[in-house]
């Protein structure tokens, strides 16, 4: 598992002992690139492990396919493999997936609008501001 969260309530699931559902919503796609990729499968439809790499530049190969992995071991996508010379591997978000899909418009619209503000904003300079308190 990539990241704490998602263990913590995998953990927790397997026991029995779990009520929270705003951190299980949370663990489904927490770890840095698998929001990304659900948007994208979900906005543009089926992807190809290439394919998303382009997307995620920033992503390592070992980290893009186990953020795979955890979306696929929670239904959230499908991974369909062609017994092909390339192989070709699909990606494609599941139903499940797609109702996590107006949980992360409200994230990207906040987004959007929060960058907005920060741009009127000018930046604090914070060491200017030690300097003042020092005085």
């Amino acid at each position: 598992m990539t990241d704490v969260v998602r263990k913590d309530v995998q953990k927790k699931l397997l026991s029995g002992d779990y009520g929270c559902a705003k951190e299980l919503t949370l663990s489904m796609f927490s770890g840095k690139w698998k929001l990304v990729i659900l948007y994208h499968l979900g906005k543009d439809g089926i992807y190809r492990f290439g394919e998303l790499k382009k997307l995620l530049p920033h992503a390592s190969n070992k980290v893009l396919t186990q953020q795979l992995r955890e979306l696929e071991e929670d239904e959230l996508i499908t991974r369909t493999l062609y017994p092909e010379v390339p192989v070709r591997v699909d990606y494609e978000i599941t139903v499940l997936g797609q109702t996590l899909l107006p949980i992360i418009d409200l994230m990207f619209e906040w987004g959007t609008n929060r960058l907005k503000q920060l741009k009127h904003v000018a930046p604090r300079n914070i060491n200017e501001e030690a300097i003042k308190k020092k005085e």
